[in-house]
């Protein structure tokens, strides 16, 4: 075990030690310097789109995504990777309307609970800060569990020393470079994990002497098929998408992820950081790119444990080891033995930290902006601001290893809190879509359905959960799929229910432009015009005196500003209307629901086809979040260079410096 926590700490400290030297590089050679506000939480707003779409991958590649992705496939055959993926893809994708809509009516707004706060006070703004910082944890939790949990199965490390050991590398490189180095990170650590996505794929399919083809693959489902039929799937059959408790998953997943996407300040951070011509063409390739990772990885690894079973060199699998999301590191010691264990290890090691560093830098912003300059210090300095976010990425470090440590103590794993997270998440995603898009949205309704809606998710949960068990409420039983398929769905239909049916009854007239402000440069609280709908008189006086403070955002560029063009951004919004919702009815309707009712069982053939389009899809999205970047960074990257060389041959001679303004 101790080399193990050796080989842990190792590698976290050199992850972590080669961030800070990207961060020292980014420092001497390009315009770009952490030790500003802006450039810490949101990196200067300047990111191109294949490094945000590397970024949404990694931020979005979850324990979860590695390993309940698995565990699906292990309970429910190919149709349980098809729904992690595609349930969990549209989100992003649909969130690229609202990524377009942030740039047209906030572009300058360094949280989404900033816009809340701004358009509907104070209120609405604590009630959804616990929505917010609620969805953090949740999310920060699931990857320490899922994590740890793996960690221990494979290694016997001490789930105490996982949880704790796990963001600390991580907070180390976050507090020196942000938002930048962050996405470094996603960058890098993208790159290792399509890499070894890549090894499990060529092993399971091509290589390996206990499966090596896709037609042995069917033949070994086939048989485990034979042997323990699975429960609500056509003839029992592991190769059909007609499974009935893999449509409940499917169900809950795009409610839960719908929570942790529109409601988790990592995703908005991205689209902060993002250019403004580029943001949605950012989040429609890294949803895309994204769905390759779950759905390739799950249909190899996850398919392998249920291909496996009965093979000396696999481990038997309880219920809470399925839970638990460990199907894929079972099936990866089985198929390469230690090395395949090293592999899943740095895989995980990679997913945890780049999704825990998303996770640190997004409640920074959050605890900075809408707590301690809000409430406490209004008139915070640009140092102060930059002192705070340090200080706060340290503080969520600690809270996500309790926060793991407690789940794991009171018996709840990643996979029960999976699926339960839209149970309470759940209601405030389209009052949130509502305030960011829709000037008739009605304040009260909107809060009122999310916390009527919140309330309805729990008792729907509870109710079922006791209907079905005979009175019987604990972990285990309100953790099935119809408990939580209610708790979800009451959530986010009442939610969404209340919140429309009132802005339709008495829509509101609010005026964007006070939106568009927040944080403008070289304006103050005192030129924002006055909102244009029915709030109370003394809630406006006091919202505007919460705000005042002078702006902390640098110049706007001239670049910048022909970017933010309504006209252009209309039409980014347009676009991404049109091609994310098309995308959802093809990935969650077009394709699965024919096939669902088709109730057809696939041959090898089938199965063939099933393979080698996820290994295609891989390939094309790691060309995008990989090779694109790079491409798209070729001018900055000449520039370090350059720096680097002038560094060896003139002493001091390569450091950027900024150009000075000449004289017309």
């Amino acid at each position: 075990m101790t080399v193990w926590i050796v080989f842990h700490v190792g590698i976290g400290l050199f992850f972590s030690a080669f961030m800070l030297g990207l961060t020292a590089v980014q420092a001497r050679y390009t315009a770009f310097s952490p030790k500003s506000s802006e450039e810490f939480s949101s990196a200067s707003r300047s990111v191109k789109p294949g490094l945000i779409a590397s970024g949404i991958v990694s931020a979005w590649t979850w324990a979860a995504t590695l390993l309940q992705s698995s565990a699906v496939a292990y309970k429910y055959g190919i149709s349980g990777p098809w729904w992690y993926g595609a349930g969990a893809t549209i989100q992003v994708l649909l969130f690229a309307m609202l990524a377009a809509k942030l740039k047209m009516n906030a572009p300058y707004a360094h949280t989404w609970l900033e816009i809340i706060g701004v358009r509907w006070g104070k209120t609405a703004h604590l009630i959804f800060m616990f929505f917010g910082l609620a969805t953090n944890i949740i999310v920060s939790s699931m990857l320490i569990l899922g994590g740890s949990a793996t960690v221990t199965d494979l290694t016997g490390m001490s789930t105490i020393a996982a949880c704790f050991l796990i963001p600390l590398g991580v907070v180390i490189y976050v507090v020196v470079g942000g938002m930048r180095s962050t996405l470094l990170c996603d960058y890098t650590h993208t790159t290792v994990l399509f890499a070894i996505i890549f090894v499990f794929i060529f092993t399971v399919y091509a290589t390996s002497p206990k499966i090596g083809s896709p037609a042995r693959m069917h033949e070994l489902l086939t048989a485990a098929a034979e042997s323990a039929s699975v429960s609500g799937n056509a003839h029992g059959s592991y190769v059909t998408m007609r499974s009935k408790n893999g449509l409940i998953f499917g169900v809950i997943n795009i409610i839960g992820n719908f929570a942790t996407v529109f409601q988790d300040q990592a995703y908005w951070q991205r689209a902060i950081a993002s250019r403004p011509a580029t943001t949605v063409k950012a989040y429609l390739l890294g949803g895309l790119a994204w769905f390759a990772i779950p759905f390739t990885f799950a249909t190899t690894l996850g398919l392998s444990a249920v291909a496996l079973r009965g093979d000396p060199d696999m481990k038997v699998l309880s219920p809470d080891d399925v839970s638990a999301g460990l199907p894929a590191s079972a099936a990866a010691s089985a198929l390469l033995g230690q090395s395949g264990a090293a592999a899943i290890l740095v895989v995980l090691f990679l997913a945890v930290t780049s999704a825990t560093s998303a996770e640190l830098i997004a409640v920074s912003s959050l605890l900075t902006y809408d707590v301690y300059k809000k409430y406490f210090n209004p008139k915070a300095t640009e140092t102060q601001l930059l002192n705070m976010g340090h200080y706060m990425v340290a503080f969520y470090g600690l809270v996500m290893a309790l926060a793991g440590l407690i789940f794991f103590y009171i018996g709840i794993s990643m996979g029960w809190l999976y699926t339960f997270m839209g149970v309470i998440l759940g209601s405030g995603v389209v009052p949130i879509a509502l305030c960011i898009t829709w000037n008739k949205a009605n304040k009260w309704g909107c809060i009122a359905g999310s916390v009527i809606g919140f309330g309805c998710g729990l008792i729907a949960w509870l109710v079922t959960t006791s209907a079905l068990n005979g009175s019987v409420i604990n972990v285990t039983t309100s953790g099935g799929d119809l408990e939580m398929l209610a708790g979800n769905l009451a959530s986010i239909g009442v939610g969404g229910i209340i919140s429309v049916v009132t802005s339709y009854i008495w829509p509101e007239d609010f005026d964007f432009e006070l939106t568009r402000a927040i944080n403008r440069p070289g304006s103050s609280a005192e030129t924002k015009p006055a909102v244009v709908n029915n709030e109370p008189e003394d809630e406006k006086k006091e919202r505007s005196s919460e705000e005042e403070s002078e702006s902390t955002s640098p110049p706007a560029t001239s670049t910048e500003q022909e970017e933010l063009n309504p006209i252009a951004l209309q039409k980014a919004f347009n676009f991404a209307a049109w091609s994310s919702l098309s995308l959802l009815l093809i990935m969650i309707i077009i394709i699965p629901l024919p096939l669902f009712f088709a109730q057809t069982v696939y041959g090898v053939r089938g199965l063939e086809a099933w393979v080698v389009i996820g290994i295609i899809w891989c390939f094309v999205s790691a060309f995008t979040v990989v090779l694109y970047p790079l491409w798209e960074s070729r001018e900055a990257l000449t520039q370090i260079s350059k720096g680097i060389i002038k560094d060896i041959f003139t002493k001091g001679g390569g450091k950027y410096v900024a150009p000075t303004a000449s004289a017309a």
